[in-house]
């Protein structure tokens, strides 16, 4: 005896509400976790490094460790702020290094939406359905294509950024101002490194200072590379130092992150290449059989029960590759 299509659906959205609970248990509670357990070693490491400098005060070197601390207290504040706001379509186009206005994406990303939901009902599958699609590809893909082109913007300005700062080393040990040597980085590096250091370089001209100016860059290219640039130009300016010497410390610290960064992604290219191929299996099957047997595969499309499978194989999958890409995300 067949199943009531009401039931049916019903079945369906509780076999998929159920591996969502459980993905979001699994996602979030280790995050929660180790965010309490970095939060407290943080606090045990700040209370250490303060009773250090309370006995330290006197010793040669105690202001540098003092301005660097500060500085990294002012940083950590500054992303905290930066964390709390909400969604900022004009900052997150700005990082992608598209100049389009945001109310002219908005107007696209809603026509986008729309007319997939169109052709979406004009294939006759379950008006159910349309707000999904409509909320998928009005608003979750055109964010999706931001932060991927921000991220492959900022992966190529990780890229070069270590041989831009051997630049500024090269320049200051034969007699060249800081400022000469940004203005040699703007003209001969590549994209997107010309371009941030020649608004570093606008900015000083209008009359802001480098850490400021180097700030602005910090929220096109939010990385950590940069961040620690402007460290070592700041405590520079505010206690001196061999600049040559630090830049030459921190080009080597970029190149060792970077190859750390490249081993993590070798390391996890064959779980990404099996996840590839596990997900497209399921649509090379269905292509197979629509040529080898039409009319065993058409029950799939045609029918409500089918179309119901389709939507709940989809979730599934889903799911799975959501828990690989948390499984085979690293942050160096």
């Amino acid at each position: 005896m067949a199943l009531p299509f009401n039931v049916v659906a019903l079945l369906v959205v509780l076999g998929m509400l159920l591996p969502l609970t459980l993905l979001a248990y699994m996602v979030v509670a280790p995050q929660l976790r180790a965010r309490a357990l970095v939060k407290r070693r943080l606090s045990l490491a700040v209370a250490g490094v303060a009773q250090v400098d309370a006995g330290t005060k006197t010793q040669k070197g105690g202001g540098r460790r003092r301005a660097i601390q500060s500085k990294l207290k002012e940083l950590e504040d500054g992303d905290k702020k930066k964390e709390k706001k909400k969604f900022d379509l004009k900052r997150e186009l700005m990082q992608a290094g598209m100049t389009i206005e945001p109310s002219r994406f908005l107007i696209f990303s809603a026509v986008f939406g729309l007319a997939c939901t169109v052709v979406y009902l004009i294939m006759g599958y379950p008006k159910i359905g349309a707000v999904m699609v409509l909320l998928a590809c009005g608003l979750g893909l055109p964010r999706m294509l931001i932060k991927m082109k921000a991220k492959k913007r900022r992966t190529a300005f990780i890229g070069g950024f270590a041989d831009a700062v051997d630049v500024i080393v090269r320049g200051i040990r034969s007699g060249l101002p800081i400022g000469e040597c940004l203005n040699i980085i703007g003209r001969e590096s590549p994209e997107p490194i010309a371009g941030e250091f020649r608004s570093i370089v606008e900015g000083i001209k209008l009359g802001l200072s480098l850490e400021e100016s180097i700030g602005r860059s910090l929220e096109r290219i939010p990385v950590a590379e940069l961040k620690f640039f402007s460290i070592v130009l700041s405590i520079q300016q505010q206690t001196g130092g061999n600049l040559a010497e630090t830049l030459t410390n921190l080009s080597d610290i970029l190149r060792a992150r970077k190859r750390m960064a490249d081993k993590v992604q070798a390391l996890s290219q064959e779980a990404k290449s099996s996840a590839a191929i596990i997900g497209s299996l399921p649509f090379i099957l269905v292509l197979v059989l629509s040529l080898v047997s039409p009319d065993y595969i058409a029950p799939l499309f045609s029918e409500d029960a089918g179309k119901l499978m389709i939507a709940g194989g989809l979730g599934w999958m889903a799911i799975g590759v959501l828990v690989m890409r948390q499984m085979i995300s690293f942050e160096i």
